[in-house]
This record gives C-alpha cells, structure tokens and sequence, in this order.
C-alpha cells in the first residue's frame, strides 16, 4: 500500500509565520501536501512533497465541467499528546460514493488512510494543541484530462492538504442564526445532493450571501420539489428536538450523509434519546417553535462539530429557538465528541484511528 511513496521535504518551513494565538478555518496551510496520479486506468506515483500550486492546463475537465469531489476530515492531538484522526475510514466510503456519481475512480482500499496518516505524521507538528483546534485535512480528487468533449475524464490527480484550524463556529453565546432558502434550491432527487462535490458548493454561495446581507449565518434550505421539507444548513446537517425526541431530515439523496450527523445518531440510540429520520416540514418547525414544543436545534458537521441554532429566519418573521443559545442537549452532544476526539474519553465504536507521535519539527 503506496510502497512507492516519494518525500520531498520542504527546505524552509512556514510554521513560525503563524499566528497560533488567532488561527481561522482554512486560511493557512501545512507544509506539505500529498499527490496520487490516475493515468492509463490506474493509480501512481504517490507523492508527498512541499505545499504549493499544483501546474494545470486550462482545457482539464474540471475547470470545464466540474468534474471535482472532495472531503473534510481532522486530526487531533489528544489531552495525552497522542493524534488521533476521527472516523477516516467513513470519509474514505463517502469519498468512493461521490466518484461514483461523478465518473471518478475511487481509490484502492486502504489508499485514502494511509495518505492521510502519512501526510499527517510529516506535518504532526503543525496539529495545534488549543482548546477547540485540531488539523482539518482536505481530500481533493480532480479531472486532470485535456479536453472539451463533454464526457468523463480519464486522468485524475488527488491532492491531500492540512490546515491548522479551530472549529468553524464558537459554541458561545449566541446560536446560528439561519434563514430559509424559498427561491434557490440546492438539490433535486436524482441529483448530486449527497455527493460532496463542488458543484454543489458553488451553487450554494449566492444565496449564502444573500442570507448574510439579510443579517444570517447561512441558508436553511428545503426540499427541491414542495419548497416544503427541511433538508439541511449551508454546511452542515440539521437537527430538532421536539419536546424528548430529536428528528433530522432523512438520507433521500438530496443531503450530505454527514460523518458527524451518523455518529450523533449512534451516540442518541445508545442513550435512549428518542430520534427520528423523518419528512419534516418549515411549517411544523416554525409552529413548535412558537409553541415551545421545539427546545433546540443544531447543526452537524465536521468544520462545526455541533452547532447551536439560534433564530430562524421565515417568510418575513424570525422565530428564536429556547433563548437563543445552546441547548442542554446540543451542549452534550458537542462535548462528548469532542471528548472521543481529544482521547478525555475511551473510544467504544471503534472511530479513533490512533497514530505515533515523534518528536518531529518543522524545518528550520
């Protein structure tokens, strides 16, 4: 399993350029990135070498036809200085979905894994050790083929690279504050919907901007038939509790089958919370909300972790969920995630993927 990997080490590392005390999402990267090659129906010349642009001819197909899927995953350096990744296999079977629905190849078993643990133990020192902080990895497979015919491409490049990064969100203060899509859709059945692919994103970002200029965090979107069944946030997956059950949106092929969404499922089953993938209308939300039947809400994801949702923006009204902050559940939620992920508690569903720490530092 990538036995011909190539390390090209940086010769001057970026890492005392950082500001450690104020890090963002996403805004700077490792040193290192790792490259795979598809070419002649097989993968190769695996690479991990200095972070940097990577050279493309303008006629590729993904700068064309949006031949692009991707993940988010992170790495952690644990309360007893051991790093821990999160789940990477789950990532790695949503990664083959998505090439499947976008004719891409999808990597040998095992392939996307070891990548990561290999890029993760060169740049080891660049995962923060602050409250909230971890390395988010960003898988990328791309349509590397020269052409304008409109088909699949036949030759691919998958880049791996890291970011230091605190979560996307701060649990404090006030929830997220959403704002109900009623014009633009984002997914149809029979779409892409459940792909992480970049189509989808792009297509989110005007009415994203439109829900900021309108005083909101991100767009809440419906389905893409009725405009009437919740489906999910701009970034993340959503979640209800009415009364002492919890509904989330269903799996239908229109949504991100989130990592973070599935193990929030696992963890409210083992502890008897009643949870139900279910249709759910707008409606039936703004009017438990009004009632008090709905005593929070929150988003899921990986960048976000758990998210409170504070207000909700509909059809002209703001409807405020519980006092507008985190709910008692959300709270729980967040922290017994982040518990597994930081090594505080024992892992007992197997997701904690374990790596050796060395003393290794950034190039001077």
């Amino acid at each position: 399993m990538l036995s011909q990997l190539r390390v090209e080490r940086t010769s001057v590392s970026r890492w005392s350029q950082v500001d450690w005390g104020s890090l963002g999402f996403g805004g700077v990267y490792a040193d290192h990135m790792f490259t795979l090659e598809y070419r002649d129906n097989a993968w190769g010349n695996p690479q991990i070498r200095p972070y940097g642009p990577v050279p493309m001819a303008p006629g590729v197909a993904s700068l064309h036809y949006g031949q692009t899927v991707f993940e988010g995953l992170k790495a952690f350096r644990g309360v007893d200085g051991v790093i821990r990744l999160f789940r990477p296999d789950a990532n790695a079977r949503r990664l083959a979905e998505s090439c499947q629905r976008l004719c891409m190849p999808p990597l040998p078993d095992g392939w996307f894994e070891a990548a990561i643990e290999a890029l993760v133990a060169v740049d080891q020192a660049w995962i923060p050790c602050g409250a909230g902080e971890s390395l988010y990895i960003r898988p990328l497979m791309i349509g590397i083929e020269e052409h304008l015919e409109v088909r699949p491409s036949r030759e691919f490049l998958f880049v791996i690279m890291t970011a230091p990064a605190r979560i996307y969100f701060k649990n404090e203060g006030q929830g997220v504050a959403l704002q109900v899509q009623e014009h633009y859709t984002r997914a149809a059945p029979g779409g892409t919907g459940f792909a992480k692919t970049a189509g989808n994103y792009a297509a989110s970002l005007l009415p994203g901007q439109c829900s900021n200029a309108a005083g909101y965090d991100q767009a809440l979107w419906l389905d893409g038939v009725e405009h009437r069944y919740i489906e999910e946030v701009g970034q993340m997956n959503i979640f209800f509790r009415f009364a002492d059950t919890v509904v989330t949106p269903p799996l239908r092929g229109t949504i991100l089958p989130g990592v973070t969404r599935d193990s929030i499922l696992t963890l409210l089953a083992e502890q008897g919370i009643a949870c139900e993938q279910r249709l759910l209308s707008i409606d039936e939300v703004t009017a438990g909300i009004e009632s008090g039947l709905v005593r929070e809400a929150f988003g899921a994801g990986t960048a976000s972790v758990v998210a409170p949702i504070g207000r909700i923006g509909y059809q002209g009204r703001d409807y405020r969920i519980g006092n507008g902050g985190t709910g008692e559940l959300t709270a729980q939620l967040f922290n017994q995630l982040t518990a597994l992920q930081y090594g505080e508690t024992p892992d007992s569903h197997g997701w904690i993927r374990q790596m050796a720490v060395t003393e290794a530092s950034p190039v001077d």
